[in-house]
């Protein structure tokens, strides 16, 4: 340590600059070095061991636990000079003081992210009327690839939407995914008064419950309730898909209830309809098609 003193009085003898300072610069190096190096040599640590979606998530945390820690070394050194910034920024403009509070209103944001995870990299969430995929969660902001909200079960659009992370605090933030990886979803269809109602229901059933991704995912979901009573009061009544029965003006509709993946909902409404339109041509089912 007197090796270091030594030296910062030196350079301050032959360039006339504050020893202080000097120090300051010097130890603001070494700490932005050394944790660069951490980061780089934690980063191929983690590709040796894993790949893929377990490698991005292990990265990311590691990332923001050495900035952290980074931060915490630059405040201990720079502490005195600190105060005196924020004297001087305190005497500034009202939009210098506002943009540095939303800076750090931000990090601290990414934190609660992080620990208390409203949300996670994958899961599908809604903010106001941008709904997408989140991307990717770093110290100031999350990315959210967008989907269509033009129907229920939108796909990509291709838009790439970045939040700030203080909007978890200023907007309500629907999270499709946040307990349970599948959500309820429904489609209605018509049959012509003429028709046998049993014989269109049980065609219906057969259709839905015939479909292997629908058919695994009650049993899942009832162990995701299981283990989300352990933390929150959550219960469904019913778990196997289900029809309900409404009499129109002129016909019935039939709303079939199933569990689903948010993301494979599209896909797996097409190929429903493509059988019950495949039934109908068949004489299965009495589809009711006059107000179409």
């Amino acid at each position: 340590m007197k090796l270091f003193h030594d030296f910062c009085e030196y350079l301050s003898s032959i360039t006339t600059i504050d020893k202080g300072v000097i120090s300051v610069v010097l130890l603001t190096t070494f700490i932005v070095a050394f944790f660069s190096l951490v980061k780089m040599i934690g980063k191929r640590l983690i590709r040796r061991k894993l790949t893929g979606r377990g490698e991005y998530v292990l990265n990311q945390s590691f990332r923001v636990m050495v900035n952290i820690f980074e931060i915490l070394a630059l405040l201990l050194v720079w502490g005195e000079y600190i105060k005196n910034l924020m004297t001087l920024i305190s005497v500034l403009s009202a939009a210098m003081t506002i943009a540095l509070r939303e800076i750090i209103l931000n990090f601290f944001c990414g934190i609660y992210i992080k620990f208390k995870r409203p949300f996670k990299v994958e899961d599908r969430i809604q903010i106001k009327d941008i709904k997408g995929d989140v991307m990717n969660i770093s110290t100031l902001s999350f990315e959210v690839l967008e989907v269509s909200t033009k129907e229920d079960n939108g796909q990509s659009t291709g838009v790439v939407v970045n939040f700030p992370n203080s909007i978890v605090f200023s907007e309500p933030i629907k999270n499709i995914n946040k307990g349970f990886k599948y959500i309820w979803n429904e489609i209605v269809v018509r049959i012509s008064f003429d028709g046998d109602l049993i014989k269109n229901k049980q065609e219906i059933y057969k259709i839905v419950n015939g479909i292997e991704t629908i058919k695994s995912i009650p049993r899942k979901m009832k162990s995701e309730i299981n283990e989300a009573n352990t933390e929150n009061r959550v219960y469904f009544n019913k778990y196997d898909p289900i029809i309900y029965t409404k009499i129109a003006n002129t016909h019935v509709e039939l709303t079939v209830r199933y569990l689903m993946h948010p993301k494979k909902s599209r896909y797996v409404e097409s190929v429903i309809w493509n059988k019950i339109y495949n039934a109908y041509k068949e004489g299965k089912i009495d589809l009711y098609l006059s107000d179409i």
